[in-house]
C-alpha cells in the first residue's frame, strides 16, 4: 500500500475536481459504507484512499476491508489527515474516500424488470432528497428510479452517500426528459401515477400493485401541469388539512411503501 502525506500529490487534485461534478465516467465515493456497498455490487474501483489513522487501529471488519481491496485493481493508499482533508468532500471526512467507475444505464433499462415499480423523478433540486428517494425505493422493492433533467445528479457524491449504496443495488438512470420518460413507461405496459399534494385518488385508494411508474416532482414548485396532465391519474397522501405537503423525500417513501404492502399482502 502507497503512502501520500502532501496535499499536492496530484491525486488530490484528482478527487477535487471529482467533488465539482461534471464527470460521466467516475464516482466519487466518501465513507467506508459506500466503498463496502459498492464492492458487493462489483462496482470497479479505481481508488481508494484510507486515512492512517483509520489503518493504525483497524478493527476485524477493517481488516477484512482492507484485505478485500487489496483483491480488486485498485489503487489503494494510505493518506495522512491533512491529505484526506483536502480529498474528501465533507467537513468531516469519514477516513476513506474512493473513484469507482460509472456505467450509465438506458432510460429503457429502467422499465426492463417486472413487475414494475418505478419512480421519475422531475424537477428535485437537493442531491440528499434524490439519494434518500433512491434509498426507500431499494427498501421498498422498486425495480427503478429515473432522475428526470432538471432533477440533481443522483450519481453525486451528494446522493450516493444519501442513498448508503442503494444505488449500486437498483436501476437507475439520469438526465433524460420527462415527457420521455413517460413515454417509455407507458411503452412499457405501465400505467403512470402523478404524486399530488392535494386532490388525487387517496394513496391506499390506488392499485399499486401492478406495473406502474410514479411521477414526483420537485420541492416547492411541484410536477408541470402538462406532465401531470399526461399522466392516467393522481395519487395523493391523506394529510390534515394545516400541513400543506410533505417532503419529496417522505412522500416517495410513504408511495412504495404502500405498493410494497399491496405486492406482498402485507396488514
Amino acid at each position: 500500500m502507497e503512502s501520500i502525506s502532501s496535499r499536492h500529490n496530484p491525486l488530490v487534485k484528482t478527487f477535487r475536481a471529482l467533488a465539482q461534478g461534471d464527470d460521466n465516467e467516475r464516482l466519487l465515493l466518501e465513507g467506508l459504507r459506500l466503498v463496502e456497498e459498492a464492492l458487493r455490487a462489483a462496482v470497479a474501483l479505481r481508488v481508494v484512499a484510507i486515512s492512517a489513522r483509520l489503518l493504525d487501529t483497524p478493527d476485524a471488519d477493517m481488516r477484512r476491508l482492507v484485505a478485500a481491496l487489496g483483491r480488486t485493481d485498485a489503487r489503494v493508499a494510505s493518506v495522512s489527515p491533512a491529505v484526506m482533508a483536502a480529498m474528501s468532500p465533507v467537513r468531516t471526512p469519514s477516513g476513506m474516500v474512493a473513484i469507482a467507475e460509472h456505467r450509465a444505464l438506458s432510460i429503457q433499462e429502467t422499465f426492463d424488470r417486472a413487475p414494475q415499480l418505478v419512480l421519475i423523478l422531475a424537477g428535485l433540486q437537493d442531491p440528499g432528497n434524490v439519494g434518500a428517494v433512491i434509498r426507500a425505493a431499494d427498501a421498498a422493492g422498486a425495480t427503478g428510479v429515473v432522475a428526470c433533467e432538471h432533477t440533481a445528479d443522483p450519481f453525486g457524491w451528494k446522493a450516493l452517500r444519501g442513498a448508503m449504496g442503494s444505488t449500486f443495488r437498483l436501476q437507475v438512470a439520469a438526465g433524460q426528459p420527462a415527457a420521455l420518460a413517460v413515454a417509455t413507461a407507458r411503452l412499457h405496459g405501465l400505467r403512470v401515477l402523478a404524486a399530488a399534494p392535494r386532490g388525487g385518488r387517496s394513496l391506499h385508494e390506488t392499485d399499486l400493485a401492478g406495473p406502474v411508474a410514479i411521477l414526483m416532482g420537485g420541492e416547492g414548485r411541484g410536477l408541470d401541469r402538462d406532465l401531470e396532465r399526461a399522466c392516467d391519474d393522481r395519487v395523493t397522501i391523506p394529510m390534515r388539512d394545516e400541513v400543506g405537503s410533505l417532503n419529496v423525500a417522505v412522500s416517495a417513501a410513504l408511495i412504495v411503501y404502500e405498493a410494497y404492502r399491496q405486492r406482498h399482502h402485507v396488514r
